[in-house]
């Protein structure tokens, strides 16, 4: 088994609000969890605490129960998960803003015999078949609302966390049920990753590959190879910039089963 890590911030001067990290449980199998925490507008949003602080707690509640827990399945991960860090900082801050910390989750976790997933919001997840084949999982709910309406800021956050709108692991263990889940039976994967939006561009926005290549860039250089390729590209000025940041924080995760 190979798994390779890396995560980098999109400004030197601010905190990286990624999370990512791999567990390989004595029980067998393994785990990998990326998440990106939401930068709210403005820096508002009801909590004390902050993004980084939310992601750290959520990240690495979700990565203890992944691996020690193989009777639960992926959505009760994040349910349990999601509730914890919430009860953490629920009587310090206000869980009802409706910018209150929160992030996108990816969960990936292999056994002998599946390898299940858990999606949510806009993060990547890519299952590459033994012949090669690779499939990316997406929750495309963001992708689907027009960017003129993610522009402004009262209109987004009437969408956010809420029906027909898109939805991130925030302080409401339900919305674990809004997640993209399935398992794929062992044998038909041969590998995996997973993409914060600030790695997945080098595919989706800036088009310098399709999946199978960007894994394939993941396999040969390694997860801070993708990075340094998104950063080259970004720092190119003929280049639209991604969602309103030239650059972003950036995370990717690898693993050969």
């Amino acid at each position: 088994m190979r798994i390779d890590l890396a995560s980098a911030p999109g400004h030197q001067e601010r905190p990286n609000e990624d999370w990512v990290s791999a567990a390989i449980p004595a029980s067998g199998g393994g785990v990998l969890v990326v998440l990106d925490g939401v930068t709210p507008p403005g820096g508002d949003d009801g909590c004390v605490h902050g993004v980084p602080w939310f992601a750290t707690r959520l990240g690495g509640r979700l990565t203890e129960l992944s691996g020690s827990r193989r009777d639960m399945p992926l959505d009760q991960v994040l349910a349990e998960s999601v509730r914890v860090t919430a009860d953490a900082h629920r009587d310090t801050c206000d869980l009802s803003h409706v910018r209150t910390p929160q992030a996108t989750v990816v969960v990936v976790r292999w056994d002998a015999r599946y390898v299940e997933h858990l999606v949510l919001s806009d993060s990547v997840l890519l299952l590459e078949a033994p012949g090669g084949a690779v499939t990316a999982v997406l929750d495309d709910r963001l992708d689907r609302i027009p960017r003129e309406v993610l522009s402004s800021v009262a209109a987004t956050d009437a969408l956010r966390n809420a029906e027909g709108g898109f939805f991130t692991a925030a302080a409401d263990p339900a919305v674990a049920a809004r997640a993209v889940t399935g398992r794929t039976p062992r044998g038909q994967v041969r590998a995996v990753a997973a993409l914060t939006d600030g790695a997945s561009r080098w595919t989706d926005t800036f088009r310098e590959g399709d999946w199978a290549d960007c894994l394939a860039v993941l396999r040969k250089e390694g997860a801070q190879g993708l990075i340094d390729r998104v950063r080259a590209v970004e720092c190119d000025a003929a280049r639209p910039s991604a969602r309103y940041k030239r650059h972003d924080d950036a995370s990717a995760a690898y693993a050969e089963l």
